[in-house]
């Protein structure tokens, strides 16, 4: 476990300044980027204003959450993903957005539930007015749990406007995408953003 944590460490470190490459095209600055700790868990902050700590990679990251969700015009949402699933939200209505990380666990927890509940208390969001994407992700038969599966039966029992799955394995096209499970942990991690850039 240690030398898995070090060589998860060591990669973020290596990819930071792609990762901020990739912020700077998308238009956000060092300022406007959010990431959260990503444990693995259901908690959701609400950003910019939540408290921060470092990263092993020099970076700012929300502790103790896997989602983030935003109203504020510019914020730049980020999740790292390497078999996990990104879901991005977006409120059609509020302008609210959102961005979590969900697996086996967070799935199992239903943190799709937990970030429609905090949106709609923060922002006043309403599901049906949520459009709710899941990137790509590790599905059966290289994983045992067929958590998009879940997801997608989540996003249908909160009745949101509209779901899309994009289908994409991780584990079956690893020039794509990273896959931590097929690579053995030697390897690096897809980023995804989502941003506010309208006026409400």
């Amino acid at each position: 476990m240690v030398v898995e944590d070090a060589d998860r460490d060591e990669a973020m470190r290596r990819l930071r300044p792609h990762h901020e490459n990739a912020v700077a095209a998308f238009g956000g600055t060092a300022e406007s980027w959010w990431r959260a700790e990503q444990v693995h868990g259901t908690g959701v902050a609400v950003v910019p204003g939540a408290e921060t700590i470092s990263a092993p990679d020099g970076l700012p990251v929300v502790p103790g959450v896997d989602g983030l969700v935003t109203n504020t015009p510019g914020t730049v949402l980020a999740i790292y993903v390497a078999d996990c699933g990104a879901i991005w939200l977006a409120d059609q209505q509020t302008g609210a957005i959102g961005m979590l990380h969900s697996g086996k666990k967070g799935t199992e927890g239903n943190i799709f539930q937990t970030a429609l509940e905090t949106m709609a208390r923060e922002f006043g969001t309403r599901p049906e007015d949520v459009t709710a994407v899941l990137g790509p992700c590790i599905r059966p038969p290289h994983y045992e749990i067929d958590f998009a599966t879940e997801i997608g039966r989540q996003a249908e029992q909160a009745g949101l406007a509209s779901f899309t799955d994009c289908r994409e394995n991780t584990a079956t096209d690893l020039a794509r995408h990273y896959s931590y499970r097929i690579e053995m942990g030697k390897t690096g991690r897809m980023m995804a953003l989502i941003t506010r850039d309208f006026p409400a």
